[in-house]
């Protein structure tokens, strides 16, 4: 054996790697090197046990994890690294169909609809129906959940019961017509229409395990329904196949993912062998202590206990201030602190984590104002959120009625919706001073039917209630409206500023949601609005499966630090447009905190 293949690894990863054949599970926590094993895994056996590198598939879940994977594995493997399969679940299913889509009942040319082109499609159908009361990501929501378990229109309400669930069954059976009709599949269906093709098709089945032994999942406990039968049929005829992954870290059920298919495989694929990995190599002791003392609550699922050789660290801090600006201060100046005692530290050694992406706001502003680089991943700053600009533009025509930049966009949202404003500016011209800004806020929405171009129950468009109603936190403070325009744009202003001096520098700090932090690390790591009804959110404290869920969110919010870890929370919060006294999360209600 070539020692050198393993030399990296501790016992438990050596295990891992070497079981080769059969069913494995192996149950990764965070910072646990699970990539590291998976890479080594496919070096073992193209090197050590010459198993042809074209008989074996790396399936993941981000084209970003499937390059790194493949560079790894290209360095190591010097040239023999051309695997049968490298990617996600998706583009793997479009090679199935592109090569046999006769078989799958498509057209040669199919198109692939992305989340946009599905919408509109949603759209024409809620248009034709005069559904407008619904948006199309409410039908979309439905429907791609429906997809996840291999529903069909036909159906779909002997599975789901709600009150518009007659009504969502009948726009998707119109959906999956006109997709249909334009020759087209959605994601989901690239998942569905695969492993029907197995499942009708066993010759062509055959063809897939055949030319394929070895099978390599990565995040095993983010697949849905659709995506562990695929598995399951690829890697029925071989049994090799090896799946990693960590119920602590299921948190996506609200787009599909089943934590039990990690049990699921264990039954289907029987005499597979687990592999613990509990040894941590990013973090101090006393964060893995602190996290473990959280998820170890959680009751449905089983719970890794890591350790590290690292050294203890320090406590974890706890931090109370008054309000959200309060504790927006308290994280910028501690950064400040922080990097001014040691000269090594850079921004980009920080990460401000939070629940819903309303949150943002306050700590943008702050930010700003102590000139501290920063980039949002994966979102839009406050003021630049389309639902933001469209309240904006309605408030600035109150004022200037003749300002064309705002006339053009209110203008796109609708002539009635014009209509009604201009019968509003009418009535309200000569008497703007008299209204707070809060009220004139709630005026136009009346008036307009603003919010009635959201739909709650829609994923999407609840986030953007919660950002306008954190606008309104923001009126509360500026009562007079042309202040409050003022206020927006010189934070706006600040906010260009900031983009044109830090366009180029990799060097900022990370603000991003708790969900965008996963398979990420810092560090230092800022959790903030740790309190009930933002961590857990309000949606979940009714629903012990989804309590559980934010309580892993949390987990994995936790387990992105490697050095420090600050947990805030105020006592008072503007949120969601009203102030109201705050209460420490029930997820620390149990820990020793000590306030500074």
């Amino acid at each position: 054996m070539d020692l050198t293949i393993l030399k990296h690894l501790n016992k438990k990863q050596k295990e891992a790697v070497i079981n080769y054949k059969g069913p494995t599970v192996i149950l990764a926590g965070a910072g646990s090197g699970k990539t590291r094993v998976l890479v080594t895994k496919v070096i073992y056996l193209v090197k050590e046990k010459k198993i042809n590198p074209s008989s074996i598939v790396m399936l993941t879940f981000t084209n970003k994890a499937a390059a790194e994977m493949k560079e790894r594995i290209a360095t190591q493997l010097e040239g023999k690294s051309n695997l049968g399969f490298v990617g996600t679940y998706h583009s793997f299913c479009v090679r199935v169909l592109r090569q046999f889509w006769e078989s799958a009942n498509l057209d040669k040319d199919f198109i692939i609809y992305d989340d946009n082109d599905q919408k509109t499609l949603i759209k024409q159908i809620i248009t034709d129906k005069k559904l407008e009361k619904k948006t199309p990501g409410y039908f979309s929501y439905y429907i791609s959940l429906a997809k996840n378990q291999m529903i069909t229109p036909e159906n779909f309400l002997e599975n789901f019961k709600f009150h518009q669930s007659a009504l969502v069954a009948d726009v998707y059976f119109h959906y999956q017509k006109k997709m249909d009709v334009n020759h087209g599949v959605d994601f989901d269906d690239l998942l569905i229409k695969t492993v029907q093709l197995f499942q009708k098709h066993r010759q062509v089945l055959g063809y897939f395990q055949n030319k394929f032994q070895y099978f390599l999942v990565d995040e095993f406990q983010d697949t849905n329904f659709v995506q562990y039968l695929l598995t399951k049929l690829l890697a029925e005829r071989s049994k090799n196949v090896t799946v990693v992954g960590d119920f602590s870290q299921s948190i996506y059920s609200w787009r599909g993912a089943d934590i039990t298919n990690l049990k699921k495989f264990e039954k289907d694929f029987s005499g597979s062998k687990t592999f613990y990995l509990e040894e941590n190599y990013r973090s101090t002791q006393k964060i893995l202590d602190f996290a473990f003392n959280i998820i170890s609550k959680n009751s449905t699922h089983p719970i890794l206990h890591l350790f590290t050789d690292n050294k203890p660290g320090e406590e974890v801090t706890f931090y109370q201030a008054g309000n959200e600006q309060e504790e927006a201060i308290y994280v910028a100046e501690e950064i400040v602190r922080l990097i001014s005692i040691n000269s090594k530290l850079e921004p980009p050694n920080f990460a401000i984590l939070y629940r819903t992406n309303a949150q943002s706001r306050v700590l943008e502003e702050v930010l700003l104002r102590y000139g501290m680089p920063y980039v949002l991943v994966g979102g839009t700053r406050f003021y630049e959120r389309k639902e933001i600009k469209d309240i904006l533009a309605y408030l600035k025509l109150l004022i200037n009625p003749i300002e064309s930049v705002s006339l053009e966009r209110i203008k796109k949202l609708g002539k009635t919706r014009f209509a009604k404003f201009k019968t509003l500016y009418d009535e309200m011209k000569d008497r703007i001073e008299e209204f707070p800004t809060e009220e004139i806020m709630e005026k136009i929405f009346e008036s307009v039917g603003f919010l009635k171009m959201f739909d709650s129950e829609d994923p999407d468009d609840f986030s953007r209630l919660e950002n306008i109603k954190e606008l309104k936190s923001v009126a509360i403070s500026f009562p007079k409206l042309n202040n409050f325009l003022e206020q927006v744009a010189l934070v706006e202003s600040e906010y260009s500023q900031h983009e044109k001096e830090t366009k180029n520098n990799n060097r900022r700090l990370i603000l991003m949601t708790l969900h965008q932090a996963k398979g990420l690390e810092f560090d230092h790591v800022f959790i903030v609005g740790v309190e009930e009804g933002l961590l857990p959110h309000s949606r979940s404290i009714d629903d012990q499966f989804q309590l559980e869920e934010e309580r892993r969110l949390f987990y994995v919010g936790i387990t992105r630090a490697k050095k420090i870890l600050y947990i805030t929370n105020t006592r008072k919060r503007f949120i969601f447009g009203s102030q109201g006294y705050s209460t420490p999360s029930r997820f620390i209600a149990d820990e020793e905190t000590s306030y500074l």
